[in-house]
């Protein structure tokens, strides 16, 4: 007997190839049967009439922050509420684990690194986890049978250092004896299942003392030395940051990457590809890593975003902003020290400078102020001017946008949220992205939902990317997009029986109704441990989520089940062969 029928389903199987009506059957966890509509004879414990929804795959998240928040919030919200089933954490070399034993304040340092470097509340870091574990195997075990999506985790680079070298890990090289140490537990974690070594090198990744993250002081052996480690393994990866990922690459970069996807023998990825038909030569320079590397007897693969993420940003609080070269240090200092800093004209012409020089390679898009449109606000002054834009009010003011941008969140103690419109929403920047996908070595993703809660919500790709296939734009039709969203993610990590809709493979599905399927607009929400804020996406048009079988959500609703597996290298992923 089946344990649950979905009848008259329009599929969407992953593989690209046409729709077709069927009906499907679900057994133990896994697609039963797949059957021309009304031929079934064996009977189902429960049954849905489909006719007129799509069945897909579960969508496969490649690039999430989730590490932290799972412990508190199993349904992966809102990814799980847009169709992701299994999700890739342990990114840009982050991870909870592994954490010395006889070191108790390494978990407040990583604590503080996570909420500077990936914006997590620090009150939901300190209430919401147990911080219980040392080893990467006894993190892994602590999520096993409490979450409802599949995942799966790499090791942080900065946390192998950190375990190893306690503070010398930042600003120090490793003894010999430490490299050996530091490989060991590598090795010791891959046993557990970890996916393989994720890495920064990346300028704007700073710890919660200010200071380069620790895997920024690594030289090439030591990163060279990790990664033929990764090789040693089954059905691993590697996910790496340099600071020309932001932009373009510099040749050292190119030359970093190439290595270490050839030491490896196993695949590297990278977020996130910028489209902008404004700068054309991006795109070229960003996949010279791939070309290289396919002759090298690697393989490198670019992430890029198909939607434009809204950016919720602030000159009170760490955001994007603080990232243009300069300005950091001016947005770090005590609120009144900065708003004085903000109003000396002089100050505001040099930021302004150093927003549009080379140097501030990709975020040069956020210079653009007088397209900022004003989101929250918090004072009587400022009445009237949410939903806004500045240049708008610039105008009607007699100032510049940037002066008036600021005298606005002077007003509010520099708590007004801005909304910077996308400068890359033109035809033409589409048509580019659309080009740059068919490449092989291109792939959807980079959401990193579960980070920069308060500040950017990724998580909704799936969806908005549906609806604007089915009833915007169209760039690519629906099965494509489908098989972009499930098998590509799927075969780049190697997952064993999942991304398909195909008779053995895991019931990971997503039922979802084509005429409706979108995502809502970004809200601020409390709902973190500690009452901290994080940006929500409601779900449309989303009918059904089932994972392993089991059904996690019902009209973006989450039912309260927990069916996910922890996904461990090996046993749930297989090698993907570089050649």
């Amino acid at each position: 007997m089946l344990d649950h029928l979905i009848r008259g389903a329009t599929v969407v199987d992953g593989t690209g190839g046409p729709s077709y009506r069927a009906d499907v059957g679900i057994r133990d966890g896994r697609i039963a049967v797949v059957a021309e509509p009304d031929t079934l004879t064996e009977e189902a414990v429960t049954s849905e009439d489909a006719t007129g929804l799509v069945l897909a795959p579960g969508f496969v998240d490649p690039h999430t922050h989730y590490d932290a928040q799972l412990f508190w919030d199993p349904y992966a919200t809102p990814s799980m509420n847009h169709g992701v089933t299994t999700v890739v954490g342990g990114n840009c070399g982050f991870t909870l684990a592994p954490l010395h034993p006889g070191r108790p304040e390494d978990a407040d340092y990583t604590r503080r690194m996570m909420a500077r470097v990936e914006g997590m509340a620090l009150a939901a870091l300190e209430e919401g986890v147990d911080w219980s574990w040392s080893s990467f195997r006894e993190y892994l075990d602590a999520l096993e049978g409490r979450i409802a999506v599949n995942a799966g985790f790499m090791v942080g680079h900065c946390a192998l250092r950190r375990h190893v070298m306690g503070a010398d890990a930042i600003g120090g090289q490793p003894t010999p004896e430490q490299l050996d140490a530091m490989l060991a537990l590598f090795h010791d974690a891959m046993d557990a299942g970890a996916w393989g070594l994720s890495t920064t090198q990346s300028s704007t990744h700073s710890d919660g003392d200010g200071k380069p993250v620790a895997s920024r002081h690594a030289l090439p052996e030591e990163l060279l030395s990790l990664a033929r480690a990764v090789g040693e393994h089954e059905g691993t990866q590697l996910e790496a940051i340099v600071a020309g990922c932001l932009d373009q690459f510099s040749d050292e970069e190119i030359d970093l990457l190439v290595d270490l996807t050839a030491a490896a023998g196993r695949p590297l990825n990278w977020n996130v590809l910028t489209i902008d038909a404004a700068v054309p030569e991006r795109v070229p320079r960003q996949l010279v890593p791939s070309e290289r590397a396919r002759r090298a007897g690697g393989r490198i693969v670019a992430l890029t975003m198909p939607i434009l993420t809204p950016m919720n940003m602030s000159l009170g609080t760490f955001c994007a902003l603080n990232l243009i070269p300069g300005w950091g240090e001016i947005l770090a200092l005590p609120v009144p020290e900065r708003v004085e800093r903000l109003r000396d004209p002089v100050t505001r012409a040099e930021m302004l400078r150093r927003a549009d020089s080379k140097e501030a390679g990709v975020f040069r898009r956020l210079a653009d102020f007088g397209r900022y449109v004003i989101g929250d606000t918090y004072s009587a002054a400022n009445e009237g001017l949410t939903g806004r834009v500045v240049g708008d009010i610039a105008a009607e003011r007699g100032q510049d946008p940037f002066h008036c941008l600021v005298e606005i969140c002077a007003e509010d103690d520099l708590r007004t949220v801005l909304w910077p419109m996308p400068t890359d929403n033109d035809p033409a920047s589409w048509e580019l992205r659309r080009q740059t996908w068919e490449h092989e070595d291109v792939l959807l993703g980079g959401s990193d939902a579960g980070a920069h809660l308060d500040r950017m919500c990724g998580a909704p790709y799936t969806t908005r990317f549906l609806g604007d296939c089915l009833r915007r734009r169209g760039l690519v039709p629906l099965e494509q997009a489908v098989r972009m969203l499930t098998d590509d993610p799927a075969r780049l990590f190697g997952l064993r029986e999942r991304g398909r809709i195909e008779e053995g493979f895991h019931a990971d599905l997503v039922l979802f109704d084509p005429e409706r399927v979108d995502a809502g607009p970004a809200t601020l929400v409390h709902d973190l441990p500690g009452d901290s804020p994080r940006l929500d996406s409601r779900a449309i048009g989303m009918v059904s989520v089932r994972v392993n079988g089991v059904e996690t959500l019902r009209d973006d609703k989450v039912t309260g089940a927990v069916p996910g597996t922890v996904l461990r290298s090996g046993r749930d992923t297989r090698t993907v062969s570089t050649a």
